[in-house]
């Protein structure tokens, strides 16, 4: 069992402040293979997340704390759309669907992040990515 509090989120955005990519995972999968990816994403501002997709699956975020800008492009890297997730501000998650162009800002140190997709896990390939 494992208790999503305010000492874990401490604990992996303390990891994510001294990991190199500013950014730190915490697993609930058991392996990379299961089924359902459900995660942590601890997210410090300045960490580098390029323009991707996920042709294999839906994606959802839920902003445990922080705040995130969320960035969504068509095909030729055009901004289509942008929200900010932050639930102090009453706007707690987003629902990216499947092969949707996406990036994101962190607004706020410590920010976290529960992020939920179909597995197994698949690195992104470079045609999934707009560079």
């Amino acid at each position: 069992m494992n208790i999503i509090d305010k000492n874990l989120l401490d604990e992996v955005s303390e990891k994510a402040r001294n990991s190199e990519r500013l950014r730190m995972n915490y697993n609930f999968h058991e392996s990379l293979d299961a089924k359902a990816q459900r995660l942590l994403n601890a997210l410090e501002p300045g960490t580098v997340l390029p323009i991707h997709r996920h042709c294999h699956t839906a994606e959802t975020y839920i902003v445990l704390r922080g705040e995130i800008k969320m960035m969504y492009y068509d095909d030729n890297k055009n901004v289509i759309d942008t929200s900010i997730l932050n639930p102090l501000k009453n706007c707690y998650g987003v629902h990216i669907p499947k092969g949707q162009w996406h990036s994101l800002e962190v607004m706020e140190s410590g920010t976290v992040i529960f992020e939920v997709k179909d597995g197994p896990y698949t690195p992104i390939t470079p045609n999934d990515t707009l560079i």
